[in-house]
């Protein structure tokens, strides 16, 4: 029954950083694989980036590898995603997601979400 909010977008420059956030509640965050997804207008919702239960394991879009890293932290329910050489085109939506954690890395089917926050990236 995990819930889960955003934080952190905003405007920034192209070249610049941002690092997004998400607060979980619910006693099954632990054991929950979470991912980054984005939705940038008049396109469909895209994998960003995931990241296993243990955190043992990372997975990205070829997108933003390099670029972006994906974290969590169980003991404090939070999953962040720091964002750095910021590209006009990763100016989305970004949404935080969990789903079970049958260790599919990329075929992982989340089923819960938040509510996104807007990450702008003007050039």
């Amino acid at each position: 029954q995990v819930q889960l909010v955003e934080s952190g977008g905003g405007l920034v420059q192209a070249g610049g950083s941002l690092r997004l956030s998400c607060a979980a509640s619910g006693r099954t965050f632990s054991n929950s694989a979470m991912g980054w997804f984005r939705q940038a207008p008049g396109k469909e919702r895209e994998f960003v980036a995931g990241i296993r239960w243990n955190g043992g394991s990372t997975y990205y879009a070829d997108s933003v590898k390099g670029r972006f890293t994906i974290s969590r932290d169980n003991a404090k329910n939070t999953v962040s995603l720091q964002m750095n050489s910021l590209k006009p085109e990763d100016t989305a939506v970004y949404y935080c997601a969990a789903g079970p954690d049958y260790g599919l890395g990329y075929k992982t089917r989340y089923d819960t979400w938040g509510q996104g926050t807007q990450v702008t990236v003007s050039t």
